[in-house]
Parts: C-alpha cells; structure tokens; sequence
C-alpha cells in the first residue's frame, strides 16, 4: 500500500517537476518565451486587482515571476513525493496565484475560442488544487489522531 501511495504521489507531482524543469531550461537570460505570454496576462491581472478589489499591487518583473514558478513548482513537487506537508502548500501557492493569472478566460467573450480553451485549463489547475488541499486536510488529520492517541502515563 505504502509503495502505492508513493507512485502516486511520484506521478501527481512529476507534471509540476517535468514543468518547471522545461521552465527553467528555456529561462536563459530573458526569463525565455514564457515571459512573453505571461507580461501582458500580468499586467492586465494587476490592473483588474487595482481596479476591482483596489489593493495596490507593486510592480514586478516578469522574469521574476517566471523564477518563483520555477522554485515554486519545483521544490514543491520534489516535496509532495515525499509526502511533506510543505509541498503540498508549495505547489497550492503556486496554483492559487498564478491559476488565475495564466488562465485569464474571464476577459473574453464566450464565443471566443481561447474562451473555452483557457477555461478547459483553468478549471483543470482548479481540479489540481483541489487534490493538493485534499492532501493537506488529510495530512492534518492524521497528524491530529496521531496527538490523540499519544498514550497518557497512569499514575496511582
């Protein structure tokens, strides 16, 4: 069982690792392609976050960012397969922020094709969240039974 469980994990985290292993080999001096793509999805989540919710969000580099998705996914997939608890938040971070970053379909028109395209992967890094928070609640509540269970001394 506990074999199962680690090829589990090992696969689970193998597609943040394989990512940030081609984000990183393409990062060169220019932060790579990515850094492209991600600018103006940037930009235009920044603007969205200072006009909407009205936090002041500071001005970041891109190459950056594209480094903190990088050590983000990373670290936290090399942790989640040894079924840290710390990986798991990693790579939860890292879906949280940039999930909605990347995958920006609220700024398009439902007849749009990238519409369906990018909600299709939104919904899909969602899904991936969702099974890393299942991780940590289950990693919580065995460590809660684990303290309860702690055999209490009897003194007569």
């Amino acid at each position: 069982m506990a074999f199962t469980i680690f090829i589990g994990r090992l696969l689970f985290a193998s597609l943040f690792i394989l990512y940030a292993y081609l984000l990183y080999h393409d990062y060169g001096t220019d932060g790579g392609p990515i850094v492209k793509v991600l600018e103006p999805k940037l930009n235009v989540f920044t603007t969205l976050i200072n006009s909407k919710v009205g936090i002041r969000v500071p001005k970041v580099d891109t190459k950056d960012v594209v480094l903190a998705v990088i050590i983000l996914k990373g670290l936290g997939g090399v942790g989640f397969i040894f079924g840290t608890y710390w990986g798991a938040i990693l790579l939860a971070l890292n879906q949280l922020i940039f999930t909605p970053i990347m995958y920006d379909f609220y700024h398009y028109d439902v007849e749009d094709e990238e519409y369906g395209l990018l909600l299709y992967k939104f919904t899909q890094n969602m899904s991936l969240l969702g099974a890393l928070l299942f991780f940590i609640g289950m990693k919580h509540s065995i460590s809660l039974r684990k303290q309860r269970k702690t055999p209490k001394t009897k003194t007569n």
